[in-house]
């Protein structure tokens, strides 16, 4: 499968921290091909060449497919002279005139996912300040795709067909509640945008408040309210949400003004009939 464009927005991101962080005049990086045990080089950044360009690295061969099959980074002072790895990229290295390389793994649920690269023309061992730096950048790469396979997960889960009552309808308020607490960690607005039109549709059609004036409830409000009905406290709701509980209580309060209601069953009741929440 090849990255797609927000996934390459995040790789390229990571190894120009990589490189300010550390000095390093080249990194370069790529994800695991999905139903593969191969990475596949897809940006570059401090390149003279395009010899890296596309590579696709078998797991176990070089020092990239090395860190692929330990899960864990690898370096070399020297990359041609090497006995540490096999040797079947050693042109491409070349051409680009790179002597002293890291390699370090994403890793997501326990599975390699790709691999980010640094580097420097002279031969010279990589120290631990350079090694923490590029653990970093894979760390944030990682956090990136965990949000993602998370939303698409909820995607497919929230868009399964249920019941207009029972299991069936609890299952979708609980995606509910769970794509508007992931939503504001998504960093791809079209992702972001996605995930929010799913919980406007799992919310069901908008329908006007008894004085025939449509609530209009804050995303925070509604995040709240979603964590609510699914009986969170305003702790566990601060958890899931990134809020402070005395935040999270003066977004209940206002949604609950708003809706004309008394208490938080009253506010999620209302919301309900409003079409705000499933």
């Amino acid at each position: 499968m090849a990255t797609d464009a927000a996934e390459a927005v995040e790789l390229r991101g990571a190894l120009m921290r990589l490189r300010r962080a550390t000095g390093l005049p080249v990194a370069f990086g790529g994800l695991v091909e999905a139903g593969r045990r191969q990475v596949r080089i897809s940006e570059l950044s401090g390149t003279a060449t395009a010899a890296l360009s596309a590579l696709a690295v078998s797991s176990g061969s070089g020092l990239g497919g090395k860190a692929v099959a330990l899960a864990r980074p690898c370096a070399v002072a020297d990359y041609s002279s090497s006995r540490r790895i096999s040797h079947e990229y050693d042109a491409a290295v070349a051409a680009e005139g790179l002597r002293s390389v890291l390699a370090v793994p994403v890793v997501v649920r326990r599975r390699v996912r790709g691999v980010l690269y640094g580097a420097l023309r002279t031969a010279q061992p990589l120290g631990d300040r350079t090694l923490a730096a590029a653990l970093d950048a894979a760390r944030d790469v990682e956090q990136s795709l965990v949000v993602r396979d998370e939303a698409r997960d909820l995607l497919a889960s929230a868009c399964e067909p249920a019941a207009a009552g029972g299991p069936g309808r609890e299952r979708v308020r609980e995606a509910h509640g769970a794509l508007r607490a992931l939503a504001p960690r998504v960093t791809d607005p079209e992702l972001r945008a996605e995930l929010l039109a799913v919980c406007a549709a799992l919310a069901g059609p908008p329908a006007p408040a008894p004085t025939g004036r449509r609530v209009g409830l804050t995303p925070r409000e509604l995040d709240v309210l979603a964590c609510a009905a699914s009986g969170s406290t305003n702790a566990a709701a601060g958890h899931r949400l990134g809020l402070r509980p005395e935040t999270v209580k003066a977004y209940l309060r206002s949604a609950m003004r708003k809706l004309g209601a008394h208490t938080r069953l009253e506010a999620v009741v209302a919301a309900r009939r409003a079409g705000l929440l499933p």
